[in-house]
């Protein structure tokens, strides 16, 4: 473990903004540094003490020359020592909250910058953890990390689930297994919104649940007694099984995943909600373009696709899809019925996602009240100073 007095040091360069990072931004970029062969040549992971261009101490960073996030802040004290005692503290401030907030442990424990942690992610299911370390600090003390999560919270497996984009993009390989205890043999239900999802921790899409929809699930199922729901990109039938449980008549949940959908077939089953519940299998633009073709019509239509802009050079053309999106879905909506559009694609803020949204809806010959913005839940908590932490959206219209 690294003793402050053995740390590195890594220095900004003078054009650098020393006084955003004092006031909590929290990356350094590689073009903010000054990097001689000492400074690249640091392994990826490198704790070092960052310093300002007067040689003024600012914290103890993270380090990865692979990554264009050179330095992640870790922590203002210089003096503290990252080992297994750090990591419980930081458990032990992120676990406070999440007690307080939700009844049974079942939430997103550690989100990243916004908890004290830099890319790393913790999900609890109930007696089991699944982490996703998405920085190479992360990996390298991912022992004394697991160690703290086991001491603190008490659950009794920990699965890492080494895959994904951010983790390419800090040059770290695909690489998942088992940490402590065993993998379920089955998918964890999870009960939200008094709907139960099926989730698959081992094989699922990211975690295998997305807890950050958890208030948007809640706010569309408060439209939908009596309604006919139609639920796109739904995965586990997010939208459609809370609007099954708060009282719609029937929902069609629509995803390109047959493993997705027999999981929300599952839920659906296991409230006893069968009955009012189909599932399309397709790719969803096909699907929305057929069901236009047909003169479908629901109540409420919701539609949460992947990150369609997930970087800044992606941006434009995500735009365009979030349009096209928004324009295939709104001729879908009776008169009078609701139309919710989401986004997770941080780079697309929410002015651009609302334009984007109402250029589709206008384009469908459709006018609109926009009756509700939804954002993350509370396990999900945006650090002020990151605006890529406040990545969700969600944005509710009537039609």
């Amino acid at each position: 473990m690294n003793m402050p007095s053995s740390l590195p040091i890594v220095r900004l360069k003078p054009k650098a903004n020393a006084r955003a990072i004092r006031h909590g931004f929290p990356w350094v970029y590689d073009n903010e540094l000054v990097t001689d062969r000492r400074t690249k040549g640091l392994t990826p992971g490198t704790l070092a003490v960052l310093e300002d261009d007067k040689r003024q101490a600012m914290g103890i960073v993270t380090t990865n020359s692979q990554s264009r996030i050179f330095c992640r802040m870790l922590e203002r004290d210089t003096e503290a020592v990252i080992d297994q005692a750090w990591f419980e503290a930081k458990f032990a401030r992120a676990l406070a909250m999440r007690q307080r907030l939700y009844a049974t442990p079942f939430y997103r424990l550690i989100h990243a910058e916004a908890d004290g942690l830099p890319g790393v992610v913790v999900d609890r299911f109930g007696d089991t953890a699944v982490v996703q370390p998405n920085a190479a600090w992360a990996d390298v003390l991912l022992e004394p990390m697991v160690a703290a999560l086991v001491a603190v919270t008490g659950i009794a497996n920990v699965i890492k689930n080494g895959s994904g984009r951010a983790r390419g993009l800090e040059g770290l390989e695909d690489n998942s297994g088992v940490m402590v205890g065993a993998a379920p043999d089955a998918p964890v239900a999870v009960v939200m919104n008094g709907a139960t999802y099926m989730a698959d921790l081992t094989g699922g899409q990211k975690t295998g649940l997305f807890f950050d929809q958890r208030p948007n699930h809640g706010f569309a199922a408060s439209l939908c007694k009596d309604a006919k729901v139609l639920d796109v990109f739904s995965h586990v039938g997010g939208f459609s099984l809370a609007a099954l449980a708060n009282g719609a008549s029937e929902a069609v949940a629509v995803d390109g995943s047959a493993a997705a959908l027999q999981l929300a077939e599952a839920g659906a089953a296991a409230t006893g909600m069968t009955d009012r519940f189909s599932t399309r299998k397709g790719d969803a633009f096909d699907v929305l373009t057929a069901l236009n073709e047909e003169d479908a019509k629901f109540d409420v239509v919701i539609c949460d696709p992947p990150a369609f802009a997930p970087s800044k050079p992606a941006l434009e053309k995500g735009l365009r899809a979030y349009e096209r999106v928004a324009r295939l879905a709104a001729p879908l909506v009776a008169e009078g019925g609701y139309l919710g559009l989401c986004s997770c694609s941080h780079a697309a803020d929410l002015a651009r996602f609302r334009g984007a949204s109402l250029r589709g809806i206008g384009r469908a010959g459709r006018h609109a009240q926009l009756i509700h913005t939804g954002f993350a839940g509370p396990d999900h908590p945006l650090m002020p100073q990151l605006a890529e932490s406040g990545y969700l959206k969600s944005l509710f219209f009537r039609l």
